[in-house]
């Protein structure tokens, strides 16, 4: 992958996963609220899926939360950490998302809940995705959106300008949820569908969320991070700045979370299609013209007094 394009450092990644999958559960509350909500998403869709793939499965929380819902006979579990993967329910496999190791055509659907947003070339993998589904199989995914953490990320770079003169990335950068949509396009999928949604986590100490970041392994790793220790004093000041900007009449700190969800199909013949362009049969005057008879009082409609 040219250097260009390489935002994380994905071996940092992985081994931070590995780090934490041992006592991942008591820090992954917001993985199993995702995944919830990803798994009432699936409860809509009316069919069966004999063999699905959780792409980036932490330790299985997805399939906790799905259980005996969403049509699954048969589950692939895949994660970047070896650790995590052996963690999960079997089958289980430890991949990296940006070289898939799958067949074109293996699923019927593919679920990721909060993983995707370590992949340098996202574009890349989704196609390795649309590739590894059958002709109309699902994609149906969950990942941080651009708003995450924003309250965190102004106040250590506030803090870090006081106190240091300068400022270097601190929080991963996330996608767009305007971009999202395009990106699924790009990726060949059909049918495409982007989303956002936005979850606040309360705490009576920023301290705790710092906490719940590196628990969860989603400290910074982009490569342009700030290799040495941060000084205690600017870390310190930014949990001052915290409070200080956010703290609510119950002393608590807010986090934002906003979580983008990813629908889409593998292209299948059998899906509907746009008209072909000038095959409508109305014009759109007409059609201007018939509702604005519509909302005229019924005696100039009809013509007749009442």
């Amino acid at each position: 992958m040219p250097d260009s394009m390489r935002v994380f450092d994905r071996r940092l990644v992985r081994n931070r996963r590995d780090r934490v999958a041992s006592r991942l559960s008591d820090y992954d509350f917001l993985y199993r609220e995702v995944a919830d909500r990803l798994a009432d998403r699936l409860d809509d869709i009316r069919r069966s899926f004999p063999l699905a793939l959780d792409l980036g499965c932490h330790t299985g929380i997805l399939t906790e939360m799905i259980a005996d819902r969403g049509g699954i006979d048969t589950l692939i579990h895949c994660d970047l950490a070896p650790r995590m993967a052996a963690a999960s329910p079997r089958p289980a496999i430890a991949a990296d998302e940006e070289l898939l190791p799958f067949a074109d055509g293996a699923f019927d659907l593919v679920l990721s809940a909060l993983s995707l947003h370590w992949v340098n070339d996202l574009p890349g993998a989704l196609a390795q995705i649309r590739r590894a589904l059958r002709p109309d199989g699902l994609f149906l995914a969950a990942m941080f959106g651009g708003q995450t953490l924003k309250e965190l990320r102004q106040v250590l770079a506030d803090a870090e300008i006081a106190g240091e003169g300068g400022l270097s990335p601190r929080v991963s950068p996330f996608v767009d949820v305007r971009d999202a949509g395009n990106l699924l396009q790009r990726a060949g999928f059909a049918l495409p569908v982007a989303d956002a949604e936005t979850i606040t986590v309360h705490y009576r100490d920023p301290l705790r969320l710092l906490a719940d970041i590196r628990g969860m392994g989603e400290a910074n790793a982009t490569i342009e991070r700030r290799k040495r220790f941060t000084r205690r004093s600017t870390v310190f000041d930014a949990l001052l700045r915290y409070r200080d900007a956010y703290a609510g009449d119950d002393g608590r700190v807010p986090a934002t979370v906003q979580v983008i969800y990813l629908t889409a199909w593998a292209p299948d013949p059998s899906q509907p299609k746009p008209l072909r362009r000038g095959s409508a049969q109305s014009s759109l005057a007409a059609a201007l013209a018939t509702a604005s008879d519509a909302a005229k009082p019924a005696s100039e409609t009809s013509g007749s007094p009442r």
